[in-house]
């Protein structure tokens, strides 16, 4: 069995998100063979899929929202890129249909969540599963205008799948498919937390925050952080280095392995930030952004499930992060730190259902 990736370049919450699943498919399935069709970075899926063999196919699916840092989005790019993706598409498509064809083996389509893997599903006659918390076409929508024409060729598209892994902190996804709704998704960690901690010289957990806005990431520069000196930071921004009291993520590691060593999370939102953040009960301090429809839903998924506290652009620009506040509880309480593994298990019976 071929399982076939298509995964959005938008973020890396994506590929982390399709990665967990993934790797607990790998467990299970040790001899079906992976390839992620995608336009992230070789070295990113890498490091999020570890061992686990995987063949990349660089491809780009979808545009998503062209942004204009991590916490701005930029339309007018965003349409730009559409019209030129649309122009692409039919080659690609067409070339990675002769490719599958090529390979002689039983298929199965995974994208998150670009629509348009569902011509290629109906190029070859092939299965096609949707993994994710929100379609295209709930972001393009609300942007009104030029996008109302994008949003209704999403959702055509995405209807036209066969089943939906249905992840939290969702907007709407009325496709009209069979679905299985599943828990966070996380990966299980690979390194050995107390080796990091010697390795980076951290302290107690207590006195350990981990800052990160995504792979576009986010220059704060040196003074927010020497604001507490009391704390240590880890975080991938290189214009604070020269802080006595930051460490940078070293290359090759996830996020993820930091999380059993720190107590908070200065971040925007992000459902694989969140996912990994609420499976190792790490208090989440989020960033305000705008002119992302996801956002406040996030916001929201935040106040039920997670330890929480929110800033503003200007608090994290000026440093005041509020991190000698207590973190407010969550109002409802947490979720399953099993969706991986549901996920898996559920994508194995359509393949095999679909082979």
């Amino acid at each position: 069995m071929l399982i076939y990736a298509a995964i959005s370049g938008h973020g890396y919450g994506h590929g982390s998100r399709s990665g967990a699943i993934l790797l607990a498919l790998a467990q299970t399935q040790p001899g079906w063979r992976l390839v992620l069709s995608t336009s992230l970075p070789s070295a990113f899926l890498r490091t999020v899929l570890g061992a686990v063999p995987f063949e990349q196919r660089p491809c780009c699916w979808d545009v998503g929202v062209v942004q204009a840092d991590a916490l701005g989005a930029d339309p007018a790019a965003t349409l730009a890129a559409l019209n030129d993706l649309e122009r692409r598409l039919p080659d690609q498509i067409a070339a990675e249909a002769r490719w599958l064809r090529a390979q002689a083996c039983p298929v199965l389509l995974l994208g998150d969540v670009p629509p348009a893997l569902a011509l290629l599903a109906q190029a070859g006659d092939w299965p096609l599963i949707w993994v994710g918390n929100f379609g295209w076409d709930a972001i393009y929508e609300p942007m009104g205008g030029s996008f109302l024409v994008w949003a209704e060729r999403c959702r055509a598209l995405y209807r036209k799948g066969q089943g939906l892994i249905h992840c939290p902190f969702s907007m709407s996804m009325d496709w009209g498919l069979p679905e299985i709704r599943v828990g966070l998704t996380v990966a299980p960690p690979r390194e050995r937390a107390e080796a990091l901690r010697q390795r980076l010289e951290l302290p107690e957990r207590s006195r350990c925050v981990l800052v990160s806005f995504g792979g576009l990431g986010f220059e704060l520069g040196e003074e927010p952080f020497r604001r507490w000196p009391q704390l240590t930071f880890i975080c991938t921004d290189p214009s604070a280095a020269g802080a006595p009291n930051v460490r940078l993520l070293p290359q090759g590691l996830r996020l993820l392995e930091f999380m059993p060593l720190v107590e908070r999370l200065i971040t925007k939102p992000g459902y694989s930030s969140f996912c990994e953040a609420l499976a190792h009960d790490v208090g989440i301090h989020l960033v305000h952004r705008e002119g992302f429809a996801e956002a406040p839903v996030l916001e929201e998924a935040l106040r039920r499930h997670g330890l929480h506290r929110f800033l503003s652009q200007e608090q994290l620009r000026s440093g005041e992060w509020q991190l000698d506040q207590p973190l407010h509880p969550a109002a409802v309480g947490s979720l399953a730190l099993d969706g991986a593994q549901q996920a898996a298990a559920w994508l194995k019976q359509q393949a095999q259902a679909y082979s």
